[in-house]
Formats: structure tokens, C-alpha cells, sequence
């Protein structure tokens, strides 16, 4: 029998929490108890300065599964994938309250080493960006910084990641060429070859195909689809549909908060609050 959604004066919603002062506890669905996950996050809280960009969030990423950072613009959704390997330290004044747990230990000890940190969170940005560099160059960039010399090691290393970014086809015979050389979608591909080059235990993706043409971004959501399972895929999109069709959970986040978290089937066709079920469904945002 189908729950009868609550009626709009029964939904607790982002913005009477904002008008009234008071907290905004997330609507996290069930499905997400005793997963495995590989990022805990916890209260967590950010500063631009005096500005806050991000309300005490708290959820469980799970471990080999995409799940999927949604929301309108400026909702925090970005700011909260870039805190995961601490990117945002690079803003002046930034400040930040609560905790992120990377495979149980602090994400903001002060003991982490920031540099290492990001070897095991891997980053893909919105816009490709290649080393000016050979193709070989980029993919094993991340080995050398660490000192690794070995070439039978960099050429596996090469291979196997331009491999798993389904590009190896397309450009091995072209090891030597410059990377700048590449289409759009190809330098994408290359730049997640380079990401998990080092084998992270979370790749974050921030907007990965919103300046690529519909047959790119096809071919990088059959990428992520094909990479899920080895990595924990953190991703943030703007695009419902892609949403929906390469995540197995989605997070909704709304004014610096997460409003609700589940698996994507039912934030999408279930929706248990009015805000969730209104962006969805295109009627705001």
C-alpha cells in the first residue's frame, strides 16, 4: 500500500527553519542504515569569513557506490565536495566546525598531510584540465611528485588507469603527443586516467560534463557507471536526468543545508518533503 505524502502545513521545510532561527534536521531515508561507507561526515560547518556557506550536514558516503550532490546554485553542494580533500583551504579566511571521517580518521586532523590526503581523494573539475605535457606525462604526474622512477612501473601504472578512463584505445599510439591535442571529452577522460592513476579511495567529480557536448558526456557517464564498484564516486551535479541515471544514492542540499539523502529511485519517484519533490520535479531552482 503507497504512504500518503504529508500535506504541505505538515512538511518541515529548509526555509521556515531559516526564517524562524531554528535547526534543520535531514530527512535521511532508511535504506542508508548500516551501509558500509567509505566518508562520514558529521556536523560539518564552513565559513567564507563571517559568511556561512554550509549548516552542520551529516551523512555517510557509501563505499563503491556514486552518490550524488544536487541543489540549486550556491546551496553548498560544491563547497562540501571540495572540503572532502580540503581544497577550500586555499580560500583565505575559510574556517570550518565539526567532523570528516576518511576510513575512520580525521579528514582536519592537524597530523593529516594535506598533500597525501589528496592522492587518496582524487579530484575531476568542471573544466578539463590537462598538463601541458604529454598524455603519458599527465596520467603518471601523480607517481612522479611521489618519486617514483621505475619506468615498467609508470608505464602499468600508464595503461592500466587510461584502461579504467576508457580511453586507452583511442590513444595509445599516441602516448607522446601533447594532451592538449585531445577533444574535450577526451581530455575528461584523461584527466579521471590521471585521478585514479594513484588508486584514491574517493573520487570527487564537481560538474564533470557540463562543457562537454551530449555524445561526451554520454561517454563519461558510461565511464562512471563502468568505474563504480572499484571507486566511491562523490559527484556534483546540476542535471536531474544525469543524476538519475548514474547514481545510486542523491543527497538534495538547499541553503547550506542537506534537506534529503536516499537512494536516487526514491528521491526521485518518492520524495518524502515538498522542497526535494519541487526541485526534482523542475519548479524551482
Amino acid at each position: 500500500m503507497a504512504t500518503q505524502k504529508p500535506q504541505p502545513s505538515e512538511v518541515r521545510t529548509v526555509a521556515h527553519a531559516v526564517n524562524n532561527g531554528t535547526a534543520f534536521e535531514a530527512e535521511c531515508h532508511d535504506e542508508l542504515l548500516n551501509l558500509d561507507s567509505v566518508l562520514g561526515i558529521s556536523k560539518f560547518s564552513l565559513w567564507y569569513g563571517k559568511s556561512r556557506a554550509l549548516y552542520d550536514v551529516s551523512m555517510d558516503i557509501p563505499r563503491g557506490k556514486v552518490t550524488a550532490l544536487i541543489g540549486p546554485s550556491g546551496c553548498g553542494k560544491s563547497t562540501l565536495l571540495r572540503s572532502v580533500n580540503r581544497l577550500n583551504d586555499l580560500v583565505p579566511s575559510v574556517s570550518t566546525d565539526g567532523e570528516m571521517l576518511l576510513n575512520g580518521r580525521s579528514i582536519y586532523d592537524p597530523s593529516i598531510d594535506v598533500i597525501a590526503l589528496r592522492k587518496r581523494v582524487g579530484m575531476v573539475f568542471q573544466k578539463s584540465n590537462p598538463f601541458p605535457m604529454s598524455i603519458f606525462e599527465n596520467v603518471v604526474y601523480p607517481l612522479r611528485i611521489a618519486g617514483e622512477r621505475k619506468k615498467s612501473v609508470l608505464r602499468e601504472t600508464c595503461e592500466r588507469a587510461l584502461k579504467a578512463a576508457a580511453i586507452w584505445d583511442e590513444v595509445k599510439d599516441r602516448l607522446n603527443e601533447s594532451a592538449l591535442g585531445l577533444s574535450g571529452g577526451q581530455q575528461q577522460r584523461l584527466c579521471i586516467a590521471r585521478a585514479v592513476a594513484v588508486e584514491p579511495e574517493v573520487l570527487l567529480m564537481d560538474e564533470p560534463c557540463s562543457a562537454l557536448d551530449p555524445i561526451a558526456t554520454a561517454k563519461i557517464e558510461e565511464l562512471i557507471h563502468e568505474i563504480a564498484g572499484r571507486y566511491t564516486v562523490l559527484i556534483v551535479t546540476h542535471n536531474m536526468q544525469q543524476a538519475s541515471r548514474v547514481s545510486d544514492y542523491t543527497a538534495f542540499m538547499y541553503l547550506g543545508r542537506l534537506v534529503e539523502y536516499g537512494s536516487t529511485s526514491h528521491i526521485f519517484q518518492n520524495p518524502r518533503l515538498t522542497e526535494t519533490e519541487q526541485y526534482v520535479t523542475g519548479r524551482f531552482g
